[in-house]
């Protein structure tokens, strides 16, 4: 048994959930935020038998794609000074998983 952490865009969970539970995958969503653009995002986490983990895998592959969007940081020059928005170009989206082997599964 593995545990899969998937940690993906609050756009793309409604289809991935969707996707994942079509195939009888059981998912818990986590609301949680990202560090850089303190965005929000959702973590899953996700029990999975070591022959399923590669479809797992592909499924959010399928769903979470990335893209580009334009956001401002508010950049400084000295104390005091006024702040000063700066458009800056990143990318989001995709998916960061982590893949942990799992010791014990126990369902009461």
């Amino acid at each position: 048994m593995k545990l899969i952490i998937a940690i993906v865009q609050d756009q793309d969970v409604p289809s991935l959930i969707d996707d994942l539970t079509e195939k009888e995958f059981r998912v818990t969503k986590l609301a949680s935020t990202g560090g850089f653009l303190k965005s929000g995002n959702t973590t899953l986490l996700m029990g999975v038998e070591e022959e399923l983990v590669k479809e797992a895998i592909k499924i959010i592959e399928d769903n979470c794609k990335t893209r580009e969007i334009t956001t401002s940081l508010l950049t400084v020059s000295m104390p005091g000074d006024t702040y000063i928005p700066y458009p800056l170009e990143v990318q989001v989206g995709g998916a960061t998983l982590f893949i942990l082997d799992v010791d014990q599964y126990i369902k009461i």
